[in-house]
């Protein structure tokens, strides 16, 4: 993540040279102390702050013990401080816990803003000139203290409320090279709870203009489809049956299986969305086919796509559930420690540039190897990054391109595997108790 000067490589390596430098650019120090000045004694700078979140996010939830003493190695590099350049710095993570509470929200969040664009500004658009986004929500648990149960409250069941506060977020992950947009955080539960189509809504000026953006059936809602053109993009949605059926009966058929329809809201829509315009409306094709799984899909789309245009995306949608599950699992976003909300989101725009960044060397990998950048194994790459990349060291340029050259060489190796013809119906896995079950002993009346 350091700005480093370019070797002047081989002509034979120039695109690497160029996605190297490209790299190097994603967090660039300056443009962080633009947004959050510091003085000229800070040791824990919103730059080191921002990196130090990055590397704890990267090495799976890091402690700031290790954090701390992962600055305390690379820290004389980039620090003019006297104490920190004499080593004479505390190794306790006092100083660096409330570098973290000073680093504002909103320079966490442009940093992860900046980072996916750069990343998806890099990769060919998916379908002719447009981008393609996958949208999904998901859940995280987070600590249990009173601040964060009131913003996001837990669930309940019969016994009554549970202890963790439970963080619905809506995703949007690049089809073709899974770079993810900054995620929207809502309350699942509770008397305020957010519902999915109202953050996906908040989460659309971050997408790139005139992409198509796919949804599963709980975003097949008129308000969404309305929002999402009105901020200048085009939707392919699929819908439930009955939702379906009734907008098929004022539609127009227009080839089997197909249907043309001018969709204006219901009094219920209205009730919903009272700030709908008065003359709202979208116009859109109405597909119902068998998918590549078998099952029957209905979908909404506002672009005239084929049908087996519209098979093929939703064939790769499930691709959004593994981005979701590399979050959520190799990169421990299910364990996050922010005690505040503010913290919250802080740990959570900085888990998105990890992720991107991993995306990133994915993609110039792929790009060496000529293959689609999903080819490659993320959880492969991940962990050659975290042995290398985002790290800063004292080499050379010619020292940083031939270990860039090798993890580049390591991320090609890491295709994962085809197998044709295997298929893995979505099933519910119980979950396996910790403990046997043994008989209790009863005590004798006798």
């Amino acid at each position: 993540m350091a700005d480093r000067p370019s070797a002047a490589p081989p002509d034979s390596a120039a695109d690497l040279a160029a996605a190297l430098a490209q790299f190097h650019r994603l967090v660039d120090p300056e443009m962080v102390a633009e947004l959050q000045p510091s003085g000229p004694a800070t040791v824990y700078t919103p730059w080191l702050t921002v990196w130090l979140l990055v590397y704890q996010r990267l090495h799976r939830n890091a402690s700031l013990q290790t954090a701390v003493a992962e600055f305390a190695r690379v820290a004389p590099l980039h620090s003019s401080n006297t104490r920190v350049r004499e080593r004479t710095l505390s190794s306790n993570t006092g100083a660096y816990s409330r570098a973290r509470a000073r680093l504002l929200a909103p320079v966490a969040e442009a940093v992860a803003d900046h980072v996916f664009a750069t990343v998806a500004a890099a990769t060919p658009p998916s379908l002719g000139d447009r981008r393609v986004f996958a949208l999904d929500g998901t859940t995280l648990a987070l600590a249990s203290n009173d601040r964060l149960r009131e913003r996001w409250p837990p669930g309940a069941n019969q016994h009554g409320p549970n202890t963790w506060p439970i963080c619905q977020l809506v995703l949007a992950h690049e089809l073709e090279s899974g770079a993810a947009v900054r995620a929207e955080l809502g309350a699942m539960s509770g008397s305020e709870a957010d519902s999915e189509v109202a953050m996906a809504t908040l989460l659309l000026p971050r997408i790139p203009a005139n992409s198509l953006l796919m949804a599963d059936r709980n975003f097949g809602v008129f308000g969404f489809v309305h929002a999402a053109v009105a901020a200048g993009h085009d939707v392919p949605v699929r819908s439930v049956q009955s939702r379906f059926e009734a907008l098929k009966r004022s539609a127009e058929t227009a080839g089997p299986g197909r249907w043309r329809l001018r969709w204006t809201p219901t009094k219920a829509n209205r009730q919903t969305d009272p700030g709908l315009p008065a003359d709202a409306g979208v116009s859109v094709w109405l597909h119902e086919f068998v998918g590549f799984s078998g099952q029957t899909l209905w979908v909404a789309t506002t672009t005239e796509a084929s049908v087996e245009t519209l098979a093929d995306l939703y064939a790769k949608r499930w691709s959004i559930e593994t981005d979701i599950r590399q979050l959520k699992t190799t990169l421990e976003c299910d364990a996050l420690r922010g005690q505040s909300e503010d913290m919250i989101r802080k740990e959570l725009a900085m888990a998105m540039v990890a992720f991107n960044s991993v995306v990133q060397v994915r993609r110039i990998a792929a790009e060496r190897a000529k293959l689609p950048p999903r080819a490659l194994s993320f959880k492969g790459v991940w962990s050659l990054v975290t042995i290398l990349l985002l790290s800063p060291n004292d080499w050379t340029a010619e020292e940083w391109q031939e270990r860039f050259e090798w993890v580049i060489r390591g991320a090609i190796q890491r295709k994962l595997p085809k197998r044709p013809g295997r298929s893995y119906p979505r099933t519910v896995i119980a979950r396996r108790r910790k403990f046997p079950d043994r008989p209790r002993k009863t005590n004798d009346a006798s």
